[in-house]
């Protein structure tokens, strides 16, 4: 069985719990550990690097705003060096919404994620650099990222549009093994799928809130439901957003459910190619401990 690759963060008070799930996420045979921003994912893949051994690691991702290149240079080489080369440098450019509340302003995402990748590759004396992979979310940056990077990782995007969404990039890249194909998946496990389907749109509900994801998903064929999204908001209903987007928005954006549908809809993501599956556990009866137990369960011999 090919498993997929995980998402894992570092909730405070359990980092060092974090390492030892990490180091079983590497014995059970999970094809890679990838980290996002919230609890200083980069800090994370440092740790990591330490940590385990032979499984591929990197960041999913990192804002690019929040660092000057060559401060994030020192740090990927450092990563990239420890690891024995098994990181991947994820970047992007979060959402202005975000980076608003964080005192940062957003520019022009194309040129400034170009700018970006050419200072950090050209800063002297750090050593070896890691493949650079970079967020994509609407055409033009995933074919951006064909053009700079060495690799693409989506997140939360419909399985539906897909292939459309790769067909942005060069062939060349597409059937290039070396290129890095990734997309964040929210993933429930439970034999209730209610409850799963319940968490899993909880999940997303949050991204409902971000222009950039409705736009996606707008695209992706889902114009009548983010048209409610926006009326909802508009009214200051806020906290019922959540519940607008249909069954088949929510199944074509997240796996949930038992074990064998999700291992199903693991398969079905590959063949409409995505080359790493990473799923982003939650429970339906627990927290982080709960929800990898559970997809340890899933994907066991």
């Amino acid at each position: 069985m090919e498993r997929p690759a995980v998402a894992l963060a570092a909730v405070p008070g359990r980092r060092r719990r974090t390492l030892e799930l990490a180091r079983e996420i590497e014995a059970r045979g999970f094809s890679g550990i990838y980290c996002a921003s919230f609890g200083d994912g980069l800090g994370l893949c440092e740790a990591l690097a330490l940590a385990t051994e032979r499984i591929p690691l990197g960041t999913a991702i990192a804002n690019l705003y929040l660092r000057h290149p060559s401060d994030y240079a020192q740090t990927a080489s450092l990563v990239h060096e420890l690891s024995g080369g098994r990181f991947h440098f994820g970047i992007g450019v979060s959402h202005d919404a975000m980076n608003r509340r964080l005192g940062v302003s957003t520019g022009k995402p194309l040129a400034d994620a170009r700018d970006f990748v050419e200072r950090f590759r050209a800063t002297p004396r750090v050593g070896e650099l890691p493949p650079v992979v970079l967020a994509g979310l609407r055409p033009r940056m995933v074919a951006l990222a064909g053009e700079i990077a060495d690799g693409v990782v989506f997140a939360n995007v419909a399985r539906s549009s897909f292939p459309a969404s790769l067909a942005a990039l060069p062939a060349a890249k597409r059937a290039d093994p070396a290129f890095f194909i990734g997309d964040m998946i929210p993933t429930c496990i439970s034999d209730d799928r209610a409850a799963a389907a319940a968490v899993s749109r909880r999940t997303l509900a949050g991204y409902l809130l971000l222009p950039n994801y409705r736009n996606a998903w707008r695209d992706a064929g889902y114009a009548e439901e983010m048209a409610a999204v926006e009326k909802a908001l508009a009214a200051g209903e806020r906290e019922r957003i959540g519940e607008i987007p249909g069954d088949r928005w929510l199944a074509d954006c997240t796996l949930f459910g038992s074990a064998a549908e999700v291992r199903e809809g693991v398969d079905a993501w590959r063949a409409a190619g995505l080359r790493t599956p990473i799923l982003v556990p939650s429970s339906a009866a627990g927290n982080q401990l709960q929800a990898f137990a559970e997809l340890f369960d899933t994907f066991a011999d």
